[in-house]
């Protein structure tokens, strides 16, 4: 009676290998363009609540300050918070947040919300056109 061998030759593993090295060719990337969304997505979220606590202090006729409408200096999305430009004399000014960490498209980043002095709201970034939210495509 002959002993059967059993286990795979050298050539069904390379095939195994190669498979594994296409599906993570693919599959890396997409992953670091998720996380780099959602990053993104985090940080503008923290930039876009503050809007509101804005147009209610410049609504009450007053300044407003970081304090009053409740922006950290940092947090885990934004290495720093800025508000610049409102003043008694002006309504426009910005938001400002560094993004902080992440993937490289957004790393370091800056997301700017800009309020005119008629009210109107707009955002910009620097982040990769790929990471960037729908609320933020400029």
């Amino acid at each position: 009676m002959k002993n059967m061998q059993k286990g795979f030759t050298l050539i069904e593993l390379m095939i195994v290998v190669a498979i594994i090295g296409i599906l993570a060719a693919v599959a890396i990337p997409s992953y670091q363009n998720y996380t780099a969304k959602s990053k993104f997505a985090a940080a503008l979220a923290e930039t876009a609540s503050p809007k509101t606590g804005v147009d209610a202090r410049i609504a009450d006729g007053t300044v407003p300050t970081k304090e009053d409408i409740g922006i950290k200096q940092a947090t885990a999305n934004c290495t720093s918070n800025l508000l610049n430009g409102f003043s008694s004399s002006s309504e426009a000014g910005t938001i400002v947040c560094t993004i902080n960490g992440g993937p490289k498209a957004v790393s370091g980043k800056k997301i700017t919300q800009t309020r005119t002095s008629d009210g109107q709201w707009s955002c910009s970034s620097d982040a990769d056109a790929a990471a960037k939210s729908k609320g933020c495509d400029a």
